[in-house]
């Protein structure tokens, strides 16, 4: 079975994308509304959260857990992957959203290579915004990674503090749009012209693409994070065999959530335009560090 954990919301999009390329496949998804949203909250409780969330799905039964939150995954996966996974689940792997997309811009693999995992196929661009949370854009992961990769592509990046929260607290459409429209226009003035590609550097921000597509200018084009992790992941399987399907899977989902079942079940039923229903699972709850409010999740 297969994991996917999110601060709340965010996670559905990949869900969905993850279920279309693998639909014989098991999924269980774990939100954690309780403390959402992380963009607030230190390196530290970042970390903390990941891994109370990646130990509750090993739990549940997943081998691989999807860190499908972008703060998380900028924060926490590294440190996850190096010291905690090998001792407490070392049969298990935790995947992150960062790889993917990284290397659909770049067209280059982790290890450098060249590879076929350009984003549709188009033409690489030759400058990129990054809309995300606050607590990611100060780790300057998309920054360095893609400059790691293509030097000359030309990278800015857009803080869009409290969107996530707008989200999560089912803002209307109205007042999404006129969020969305200010940061559009803030990363346009910033970088000078319209950008070739954004990154939507968020995956609560990919509920809402089509706000971000009509924020942009025509010729911009949104590139699709879910779209790019499903990609990545059936790669991955193909290559390791020990988490190939099991016979008894079905294509089944499993949804749970820290918070309130109903609401979280109300704000996928939204955005996923099907019938959703979350079970309450206990799990830990941080409080929040004092000091300055960055917004996000």
């Amino acid at each position: 079975m297969i994991g996917v954990f999110d601060s709340g919301s965010g996670g559905l999009s990949v869900l969905q994308s993850l279920r279309g390329a693998l639909p014989n496949r098991d999924f269980t998804y774990l939100g954690d509304h309780a403390n959402a949203p992380y963009g607030d909250r230190s390196v530290a409780e970042i970390e903390d959260l990941t891994r109370a969330g990646a130990e509750r799905l090993f739990q549940h039964g997943c081998t691989i857990v999807i860190v499908a939150c972008n703060t998380a995954a900028a924060a926490a996966l590294r440190p996850l992957q190096r010291d905690w996974l090998p001792q407490a689940w070392p049969n298990n792997r935790i995947l992150g959203v960062f790889v993917p997309m990284v290397e659909g811009v770049t067209g280059r693999s982790w290890d450098g290579r060249i590879c076929r995992c350009r984003n549709n196929g188009a033409r690489q661009p030759q400058s990129i915004g990054v809309f995300a949370t606050t607590r990611t854009t100060f780790t300057s992961a998309w920054r360095k990674e893609i400059k790691a990769r293509a030097p000359h592509i030309a990278v800015i990046q857009q803080q869009c503090p409290g969107l996530v929260a707008e989200i999560e607290s089912g803002a209307s459409e109205r007042v999404l749009s006129d969020g969305v429209a200010r940061f559009a226009a803030g990363l346009v003035r910033r970088l000078g012209t319209d950008p070739d590609a954004v990154i939507l550097g968020c995956t609560h921000y990919a509920l809402i693409s089509h706000l971000f597509a009509a924020a942009l200018a025509p010729t911009t084009r949104v590139l699709d994070q879910p779209s790019e992790i499903a990609r990545s992941l059936v790669a991955y399987l193909d290559r390791h065999p020990e988490f190939r399907r099991k016979a008894d899977e079905r294509g089944r989902v499993r949804y749970l959530t820290t918070g309130d079942e109903a609401r979280a079940g109300q704000m996928a039923t939204r955005f996923l335009a099907a019938p959703v229903a979350f079970a309450t699972v206990a799990t830990k709850r941080v409080g929040r560090t004092c000091g300055t409010h960055v917004g996000g999740g």
